[in-house]
C-alpha cells in the first residue's frame, strides 16, 4: 500500500451470500487505481484501497450494474481518520437485491456523512424487498401455468415456459452481468444454463419449478444473512436518542449523538447511559450486560468509567462524557467487527480458490455425463442432458462457499457482544490453535490499582487505625490514598480530615487530629521515630513477602497499628488461568515489577512467572517460546507491552475500549475479565468446528445427490434442493453461533 492510496467504504444493499461479494470483489478490482477490494456479506459493506485518481463514482456505478445499490459512507487516508463523504450524496445508479427492478428505499438509508451515520438501517422486512416480490410472482406464474396446463393440456410447453421465463430472465441478466465483469461461472450461469437446457429437452415444467425453488432458496439465504446483519445492528439500537445535558446549573434535553466531549450529563435511574464517560458525582448499580454480557450490575462511584448503552438502575448519576457519540465503545465495536467480516480466513481463502477451479470442473464433468454416455454407449441422448443438467444444479458451490464467512461472520457478532473483539477471520481462526498464553501482571491479571489487604492494631481497634489513616489521606490521590480512604468508606467509617496534614517526601505523610499527633509512614521511616519489636519485624516480613506494601501508623511517637495493601488479582483470574488449563493452554506471567510482589502474586495464581523485565525482554521470552513451536497469545495493556504484542502469535489488549486496546493488538478484551481470555479461545475453536460442520453438509449432500443422479434415481428438482437446501442449512448451522455466551 503506497503513502498515497485511500480507503472508501460503501454500503451495498442486497448482498445475500459469498457468491454476491465474490462478483463484487472480481468487478471492482478490474477498474483502474483500485489496488485492493474487501468485501463483509454480513455487514453490508465494501471497502476499497484506491489510489487518489479513482473515480468512485464508477466504482459505484460497476457494483449497481450487476443488480446491487451502492452508496458511499466515508472515505480516509490509508492509515488516517475518516474523512466526510465529499460528494455529499448517494451513487445510486442500479437495481435493488439481485434484479435490476425495485429499489428498496429507506427513509433513513446510510447516505449521510461521517462515521456516526455508519450503522444505519438499510433492510427492509424481508417480505417487502424486491427479491420476495420477484419470488412471489415467479411462484404465482407457476401456479397458473398449472392451472392452464390442467385446463388446456396442449398448452401446458408454452406455459410452463412462460412461468420460468418470469424469474428466469432476471436471472440471466444477472449472470450476463457477472460474466462481463469477471464472474463467468456464477450460481446464476449455472442455473440459467440448467433451466433452458431443461425447456430444450421438453423439460419445461421442471426448469419452471427448479427455477422457483431456486429463487425461494435465495430469499432464505437473504433472511438468514439479515438475522445476522440484525445482530450487529442491535448493538446500536442499544443508544439511547436523547440525553440530559447539565448546562450553566440546568438541564435540558438533547440529541445524544450531539454531545461532545467534556460535556456533563445527568443519567437517573431506568435511564440509559447516552455516551462513554467518567462518574462525576453520584453511586449507582449499571447494569453492563448489554455491552458485556456481565448479568451482575456493576457499583459505580466518582472516577469510574461507564458505557455507552448500559442502564442505570439506582441513583442518579452526573457523568462527564469522554467519547463522542462516533467514538464510543458500541460504535467502535460496531465497527471494527464490519472490518473485521471484511478480512478472509486462511479456510476461507483456501475455498474460495477452491471454488474458482471447482465450478469451472463442475461445467466439464457435467458436459462428460450429458455426452459420453449417447456418445460412447449409445444411450438415450435426452436422459444423460437430462442428468448433465442436474449435475450443473447439485455442483453449485454457494454452500460450500458461505460454509466459512457465515461462521466466522456470527463468530464476530457473538464475540462482540461480550466484550471480545477480534480484527479478523485469521485472528479468529488463529486464537484456536494457542497452546499457551504470557500475561502481563499490573492491570491484567491484577486490578492495576492496590487495595487494602490487612489492618492491624498494637493497643488500638483496626477500625480507629483505620479511621486514622484514612483521616491523613483525606484529599490526596495518591493510589495508596485512594485504596485507604476507598475501604474506610466501605467499611462506613467517617472521615474527618486531619489539620497541618503535610507529606514528607519519600517517607510518609504526618497531620494532628483530636489534639493527637499522627504519622502515617514506610517502616524505614517509622524506625527512625519509634523502635519496632522484632515480632513486629517479622509480621512486617512476612506480609512484604507476600507483595504487599506496609505502612505503619505512629500516633504520638508511638506504633499504633500497621496497614498492608497490594494491588490484588482480578476476582476471575484464578478460574480464568484454570479455564486456559482445561483448553489445553498454559500460562506465565512476563512483568516488569520487582520479583518478590510477581512471585507472591504468581503463587496466588498458581502460574509461572518471570519479573524486572524490560519491554525487550518480554518480547525476547515470547520469541523464544515460539522458537520452540508453541502458539503463544501475548495478553497486555497495549501500551508497554507493545513489542511483546507484535512479536506473539496472536496479541490481546486487555482494556475498556481505549484506542490503545483497540488498535495495538489482533484482538482486544474491553472489559478486563481474564476469563475472556479462554472465551475467545473457546470461540475460536467452537468456530472452526461449526465450519467443518458446513463443508461436510455442504460437500456431504452434494455428493449423495450426484450418485443418485447419475444413477438416474433423483432429477431436476431435487437437484436444486441439493443446493440451496445445503446453503439454508449452511447458513441456519453458523447461525447457531449467535447465541454463544461464552465457556460453561
Amino acid at each position: 500500500m503506497s503513502a498515497t492510496d485511500r480507503l472508501t467504504r460503501f454500503r451495498v444493499e442486497g448482498m445475500d451470500c459469498a457468491s454476491c461479494a465474490s462478483k463484487i470483489d472480481r468487478a471492482v478490482r478490474r477498474l483502474p487505481e483500485v489496488d485492493d477490494v474487501r468485501v463483509s456479506v454480513v455487514a453490508g459493506t465494501m471497502t476499497v484501497t484506491h489510489g487518489e485518481d479513482a473515480d468512485l463514482a464508477e466504482v459505484a456505478r460497476k457494483v449497481d450494474s450487476l443488480g446491487y445499490r451502492t452508496s458511499l459512507l466515508a472515505r480516509e487516508p490509508a492509515h488516517g481518520k475518516a474523512e466526510e463523504n465529499p460528494t455529499g450524496a448517494t451513487a445510486c445508479c442500479g437495481g435493488h437485491g439481485h434484479d435490476h427492478g425495485d429499489h428498496d428505499h429507506d427513509d433513513d438509508h446510510a447516505s449521510d456523512h461521517g462515521h456516526q451515520h455508519h450503522h444505519a438501517r438499510i433492510d427492509r422486512p424481508w417480505w417487502r424487498s424486491s427479491k420476495a416480490r420477484l419470488t412471489i410472482l415467479c411462484a404465482a406464474a407457476l401456479a397458473v401455468a398449472f392451472a392452464v396446463a390442467h385446463i388446456f393440456p396442449q398448452t401446458a410447453f408454452w406455459s410452463f415456459t412462460l412461468a420460468m421465463a418470469v424469474g428466469l430472465v432476471p436471472i440471466a441478466r444477472r449472470a450476463l452481468a457477472g460474466a462481463m465483469n469477471g464472474s463467468p461461472f456464477s450460481i446464476e450461469t449455472l442455473m440459467t444454463v440448467a433451466a433452458a437446457g431443461a425447456v430444450v429437452i421438453d423439460a419445461a415444467e421442471e426448469a419452471a419449478v427448479v427455477v422457483v425453488l431456486f429463487l425461494i432458496g435465495e430469499l432464505l439465504e437473504g433472511i438468514a444473512t439479515g438475522r445476522a446483519r440484525a445482530s450487529i445492528r442491535a448493538l446500536a439500537d442499544l443508544m439511547p436518542k436523547t440525553a440530559l445535558l447539565e448546562r450553566d446549573g440546568k438541564t435540558e434535553t438533547i440529541p445524544a449523538d450531539s454531545l461532545a466531549v467534556g460535556a456533563v450529563v445527568l443519567v437517573r435511574p431506568g435511564d440509559r447511559v447516552p455516551a462513554d464517560g467518567t462518574v462525576l458525582s453520584g453511586e449507582s448499580a449499571v447494569d453492563e450486560a448489554p455491552v458485556t454480557g456481565e448479568s451482575v450490575p456493576k457499583r459505580k462511584e466518582p472516577g469510574d468509567t461507564v458505557f455507552a448503552g448500559t442502564v442505570n438502575q439506582e441513583g442518579v448519576l452526573r457523568v462527564e462524557v469522554t467519547a463522542a457519540a462516533a467514538d464510543n465503545t458500541i460504535s467502535r465495536v460496531i465497527a471494527l467487527v464490519e472490518e473485521a467480516q471484511e478480512s478472509k480466513a486462511p479456510t476461507e481463502r483456501f475455498i474460495d480458490r477452491f471454488s474458482r477451479y471447482y465450478t469451472p470442473g463442475v461445467m466439464v464433468v457435467a458436459a462428460l455425463i450429458a455426452v459420453l454416455p449417447p456418445l460412447v454407449g449409445g444411450a438415450e441422448w435426452a436422459t444423460w442432458i437430462y442428468r448433465g443438467l442436474a449435475v450443473l444444479l447439485i455442483g453449485c458451490p454457494c454452500a460450500l462457499v458461505i460454509s466459512t464467512p457465515a461462521a466466522i461472520a456470527a463468530a464476530l457478532s457473538a464475540g462482540a457482544r461480550r466484550g471480545l473483539l477480534m480484527k479478523g477471520g485469521a485472528v479468529l481462526e488463529g486464537l484456536g490453535r494457542i497452546d499457551h498464553a504470557a500475561f502481563d501482571k499490573t492491570g491484567t491479571l491484577t486490578e492495576g490499582k492496590p487495595q487494602v489487604t490487612d489492618i492491624a492494631g498494637i493497643g488500638m481497634d483496626e477500625r480507629e487505625v483505620l479511621r486514622l489513616a484514612a483521616a491523613l489521606e483525606a484529599g490526596s490521590s495518591h493510589p495508596l490514598a485512594r485504596a485507604i480512604l476507598g475501604r474506610a468508606e466501605r467499611d462506613g467509617i467517617a472521615i474527618t480530615p486531619a489539620s497541618d496534614a503535610a507529606a514528607l517526601g519519600g517517607k510518609g505523610v504526618t497531620g494532628t487530629l483530636e489534639g493527637r499527633r499522627l504519622l502515617l509512614a514506610s517502616p524505614r521511616a517509622a524506625a527512625e521515630t519509634a523502635p519496632l519489636d522484632s515480632a513486629l519485624q517479622t509480621r512486617i516480613a512476612a506480609l512484604n513477602d507476600d507483595g504487599k506494601t506496609v505502612s505503619l501508623l505512629l500516633v504520638d511517637n508511638t506504633i499504633a497499628g500497621l496497614i498492608a495493601l497490594r494491588d490484588e488479582p482480578r476476582e476471575d483470574a484464578v478460574e480464568g488461568l484454570a479455564a486456559l488449563r482445561r483448553l489445553g493452554a498454559e500460562a506465565v506471567m512476563l512483568t516488569g515489577d520487582n520479583a518478590r510482589t510477581a512471585k507472591a502474586i504468581g503463587g496466588t495464581l498458581g502460574i509461572e512467572v518471570h519479573a524486572e523485565l524490560l519491554p525487550q525482554d518480554k518480547q525476547r521470552i515470547v520469541g523464544e517460546m515460539r522458537a520452540k513451536g508453541y502458539r503463544v497469545a501475548k495478553v497486555g495493556d497495549g501500551i508497554n507491552d507493545a513489542p511483546a504484542l507484535a512479536a506473539a502469535d496472536i496479541g490481546i489488549a486487555m482494556g475498556g475500549g481505549t484506542d490503545v486496546a483497540l488498535e495495538t493488538a489482533d484482538a482486544a478484551i474491553l472489559h478486563g475479565r481474564v476469563t475472556d481470555v479462554a472465551d475467545m479461545i473457546a470461540l475460536s475453536r467452537a468456530t472452526m468446528r461449526n465450519i467443518w460442520q458446513n463443508i461436510t453438509i455442504a460437500l456431504g449432500l452434494k455428493a449423495v445427490f450426484l450418485v443418485t443422479t447419475v444413477l438416474g434415481v433423483t432429477g431436476l428438482w431435487p437437484a436444486i434442493l441439493a443446493d440451496t437446501g445445503a446453503t439454508v442449512l449452511v447458513t441456519a448451522n453458523a447461525m447457531r453461533l449467535l447465541a454463544w455466551r461464552g465457556m460453561k
